[in-house]
């Protein structure tokens, strides 16, 4: 099956179809609605000449069911309660964006993904079975979250030599918490980073499309997540 991978980002919505190597993207910010997405997706595909029978999507926010659960901070408004599938006529898989590059980036055993954007994303991935997970916002130190010291404001505010520092200590801290035998950092700004911890390595943004080519490789159901071919 031919698939339509669909990468949305509050600066760019970037996309990638089975069989071709070069991806696409068009520009999405704050008035980006998923109605304007979707037309913008069909319009690119069709122009290019892709052809393809399901869509897998990268959403900037927590996903639930198949469907997001909250409206994105950086775009525009309408994408709760929005039919996708009716959009786009296929069958649409919807995970979190950091969800999606995790899978792209998983290479067995226990790995939690941290992806370093605006804001911070979290993922685990345990023998397969993918989870989800919101630890950006759970209190960290001094009123402040994870995401306020690993995420954009944190680099804005600490500057970037304290930033490096402090996304090291959370590294470190939610590898411990969540028992990972390794942590892939990925995001627009795991590349500002010098050193890493131990078992611990740069992802690729690419691996997002992997990981939505990967969604409709997914074998059978397991508690907590769901179960992925690898």
């Amino acid at each position: 099956m031919k698939v339509l991978v669909i990468d949305v980002g509050g600066t760019h919505v970037k996309l990638l179809a089975t069989g071709h190597k070069t991806r696409l993207q068009f520009d999405s910010g704050p008035n980006l609605t998923a109605k304007k997405m979707a037309a913008a997706v069909k319009k690119t595909a069709v122009k290019a000449g892709w052809s393809y029978g399901a869509v897998s999507m990268g959403y900037p926010g927590p996903v639930l069911h198949n469907r997001p659960v909250l409206e994105p901070h950086n775009l525009g408004k309408g994408w709760v309660g929005f039919n996708f599938r009716k959009a786009f006529g296929r069958p649409v898989k919807i995970i979190n964006d950091a969800a999606m590059q995790a899978l792209g980036s998983y290479h067995g055993r226990r790995m939690l993904f941290l992806g370093l954007g605006t804001g911070l994303g979290t993922a685990l991935i345990v023998e397969g079975a993918l989870e989800p997970m919101e630890l950006a916002h759970l209190p960290y130190k001094k009123g402040r979250s994870f995401e306020d010291y690993a995420g954009l404001k944190g680099l804005k505010r600490l500057g970037r030599k304290k930033w490096r520092k402090e996304v090291a200590d959370v590294i470190k801290l939610l590898k411990a918490a969540t028992l990972a035998d390794y942590v892939v950092v990925g995001g627009g700004n795991a590349r500002l980073l010098k050193k890493l911890p131990p078992n611990t390595r740069l992802g690729d943004n690419n691996n997002a499309f992997r990981g939505g080519f990967r969604l409709w490789q997914s074998s059978k159901s397991s508690p907590g997540g769901k179960q992925f071919a690898r």
